[in-house]
């Protein structure tokens, strides 16, 4: 049980400019006591009063404005949480949070509201990173996503899995505590049948899982190849707009170029590089250093080559130069050509016209795919890599148990390894939780959340 927080902290929410509203926040057992004390009002829960506030020294006049009062448990944080609303002037903002520390509180670190709401039973870990999550969202499938771990989508999948997981434990350590009994309870296949779907059963967790992650993170996508087989026009045309200079010359590009894309809700960090080729020229060889240093960085890779020329023996070399990840090949300027467009991949081959548009659409269809993102009917959820790991870690011990109970017959070594799935998929909602692991995590939101 936590024990009850006797701090009143304070900190601005939002401020939208000068000719806008903003937002004061306090939380804690001083609340009520301290906007008492500046405004000479004592709130009714869940209704605007129009206030003047006012500075203690001298009762002169700060601001006027809107304060609301939501008393605990029943609110944000769990606890009293006032809203003082002023005018966005940032100095008028900064002036009032002095006058609410002078009073009694304390300036909130970051994060530490919501911090507080997990702390008193408001929300689980998960939903708790799904706040920040759902703020630096950066596109609208995202910010969906985020959205159904805030309300705990993701959350009621792990419970429901742990629910699972200790209804094997208890058979398995009932059948240890009671050797003496005739049965066999270790050798019975339904115990076998239950380990089986816990696995299957994570296995879809644990794909979900990665699909969050990928929402959250984004996708790093490297466009490789010679100079002057479309790299850049095929930058542009993803990004919708002219971000890399395109001409006739080969070598334009000497760095690496980078645009942030909405993939159909996935953010994709696009990164043109240096055509790849023997060159003489300093500033060329830098560009191509780096260029091979984002391809060992990416996600993803999409190699361009120009199909006036066809594969040559440099693209070739290339391609067995490449590293063991995701990769499509792009025959450009079909335009040129006269060659269709493809309509799907084909020996992992697409080709289509950056300049025209043509197959853009079915290349924009396959990324999605070679990211795992499913066509699945039911919405996604927001997930960190921190889940993913932890639900990794589970699937390793689920492994050994499976091992211990089938191979070896050995349910002391089962019952331990199942103990230790259960601890790492507790610690994504935070049933059990490192205290350093809370401060990284609630260290990385903004102020006033």
């Amino acid at each position: 049980m936590t024990e009850p927080l006797t701090e009143t902290i304070c900190a601005v929410a939002t401020a939208s400019g000068r000719a806008g509203v903003g937002v004061v926040r306090l939380s804690g057992p001083r609340a009520l006591e301290i906007i008492h004390r500046l405004t000479g009002i004592r709130p009714v829960p869940r209704h605007a009063h129009y206030v003047t506030l006012k500075r203690a020294v001298d009762a002169s006049v700060l601001d006027d404005g809107i304060v609301l009062y939501f008393p605990g448990p029943h609110s944000y944080t769990g606890e009293d949480v006032i809203e003082w609303q002023g005018h966005g002037n940032p100095v008028l903002l900064d002036e009032a949070v002095s006058e609410m520390t002078r009073a009694g509180a304390t300036t909130a670190r970051p994060g530490e509201f919501t911090e507080r709401a997990f702390l008193n039973g408001r929300m689980d870990l998960a939903q708790a990173e799904a706040v920040a999550d759902l703020i630096e969202a950066g596109s609208s499938q995202a910010a969906n996503a985020a959205r159904r771990s805030l309300t705990g989508a993701f959350s009621r999948r792990v419970d429901a899995f742990v629910e699972h997981l200790i209804h094997l434990r208890m058979y398995i350590e009932a059948a240890l505590d009671f050797p003496e009994e005739e049965i066999d309870f270790l050798s019975d296949t339904r115990l076998r049948d239950q380990l089986a779907d816990l696995r299957a059963e994570l296995d879809d967790l644990l794909s979900r899982t990665g699909e969050g992650v990928r929402l959250r993170e984004g996708l790093q996508l490297v466009i490789v190849g010679r100079p002057n087989a479309g790299k850049s026009s095929l930058l542009n045309e993803l990004a919708g707009e002219s971000r890399a200079i395109v001409t006739e010359i080969a070598g334009t590009t000497r760095d690496v170029l980078r645009a942030e894309i909405d993939l159909d809700g996935l953010p994709v960090h696009v990164i043109d590089t240096a055509g790849l080729r023997e060159s003489d020229d300093p500033i060329e060889q830098e560009g191509i250093r780096r260029a091979w240093a984002e391809i060992e960085r990416s996600d993803l890779i999409l190699l361009v080559i120009d199909a006036t020329q066809g594969h040559s023996a440099e693209d070739e070399a290339t391609l067995a130069s490449l590293p063991d990840k995701p990769r499509l090949t792009v025959l450009n300027k079909i335009d040129l050509t006269g060659e269709p467009a493809s309509s799907r991949v084909e020996a992992d081959t697409l080709r289509l016209s950056a300049r025209t548009g043509a197959g853009v659409a079915t290349l924009r269809h396959e990324l999605r795919q070679l990211a795992g993102l499913s066509e699945r009917t039911e919405d996604p959820f927001i997930a960190r890599r921190r889940h993913l790991e932890a639900l990794e870690s589970s699937r390793q011990d689920l492994e050994e148990a499976a091992r211990s109970l089938i191979d070896l017959g050995a349910g002391e070594l089962a019952a331990e390894s199942l103990r230790r799935a259960q601890a790492a998929m507790e610690a994504i909602t935070g049933r059990y939780t490192a205290d350093d692991l809370l401060g990284e995590i609630f260290g990385s939101f903004c102020i006033g959340k």
